[in-house]
């Protein structure tokens, strides 16, 4: 392991990428040690602040339902399009093939504003929702953000995109996740965390994007509180370690341990995992809109960027049972 002490960058989101390519020049080298604050985009590439005013949470236009709706046919098919405008790239000097490359997450904080969409075709209850919504977040309170006045978020930042990129020279979607990392979606990969990724080409070619203000586990309705952010992350070249696939490191507890209040939790139960979490959401948002006075939209993006979903048994066949949380320590009394 090389010493961490080092220099600092700035990596501006002026110039970003949709796509991983194992041949695109770096737009930063750096040595190992060093950290980087990074600046990146939301995960419309800025166009729903260019068509809503964070004012005016209500408006929703013809232009941004269509946006948001060809997103979700982007998603859904996993084209080789472009998908997240990443930040990127950044090579290590020195970092070779079979190297691992170390992330320490010392700061994610979000802009001032956020949203999260639901559109036709997409998501884990795709069927159950036909018309887009979108719900807009204020941020500025830095610890939280509001659903009306009787839901409150608390801030758990990460970066849903991080990866290395592959071996490939032909581009490839930002969408899947692949052993180089990329569209992780671990909430758990907050300030404080440490992300491990295996390289696959020289340099290394690190990017990120995609952050998330708050975002529960399973991202169900395919979207967190998406939100711009300034990072600030420490890169160390590890030549002591191999991986197959990323590997992460937390040091505190896990995420949502702000809650005291306790859980309300639902279940689902079946031979298919993907159909038992539908099971488990759909009675959540049940709970939701009954005894909390949620539309049926405010429900399911609530689940999206605030309830878990665990696999809480998958060995008594031929059922297996999956979990969902919810934090009663969100509901303001």
């Amino acid at each position: 392991m090389t010493n961490v002490a080092g220099r600092t960058h700035l990596l501006g989101k002026e110039e970003y990428h949709g796509d991983w390519l194992g041949t695109r020049p770096p737009r930063l080298t750096i040595e190992s040690g060093d950290s980087v604050v990074i600046e990146t985009r939301d995960a419309s590439n800025g166009k729903v602040r260019d068509r809503v005013s964070p004012e005016n949470y209500q408006a929703i236009p013809d232009e941004l339902r269509a946006m948001v709706d060809a997103g979700a046919e982007l998603y859904k098919n996993d084209t080789k399009t472009q998908g997240h405008a990443l930040t990127g790239p950044i090579a290590i000097e020195g970092a070779e093939v079979g190297d691992i490359l170390q992330i320490d997450i010392l700061e994610v904080k979000p802009g001032d504003w956020g949203w999260t969409s639901i559109s036709p075709g997409f998501g884990l209850l795709a069927e159950d929702f036909p018309s887009t919504y979108v719900q807009f977040w204020d941020l500025r309170a830095g610890s939280h953000a509001m659903l009306g006045d009787k839901v409150r978020v608390p801030l758990e930042p990460h970066l849903g995109v991080m990866g290395v990129a592959p071996r490939t020279n032909e581009p490839l979607s930002t969408i899947p996740p692949r052993c180089v990392g990329g569209n992780v979606d671990i909430k758990q990969l907050v300030a404080g965390s440490t992300l491990y990724l295996p390289i696959e080409v020289p340099g290394g070619l690190f990017s990120t994007g995609d952050a998330h203000a708050a975002m529960g586990d399973g991202e169900v309705c395919g979207c967190g509180i998406e939100t711009e952010s300034t990072s600030t992350l420490r890169f160390i070249l590890r030549k002591d370690l191999r991986l197959s696939g990323p590997r992460f490191e937390m040091s505190a507890k896990l995420t949502g341990s702000w809650n005291d209040n306790g859980y309300v939790g639902t279940t689902g139960i079946g031979p298919d995992l993907y159909k038992a979490s539908q099971d488990a959401v759909r009675d959540m948002i049940s709970i939701l809109t009954t005894d909390h006075d949620l539309s049926r939209e405010e429900a399911y993006c609530l689940c999206s960027v605030a309830v878990d979903l665990k696999i809480s048994e998958i060995v008594d066949a031929p059922n297996w049972l999956v979990s969902a949380f919810l934090p009663k320590g969100m509901f303001v009394d």
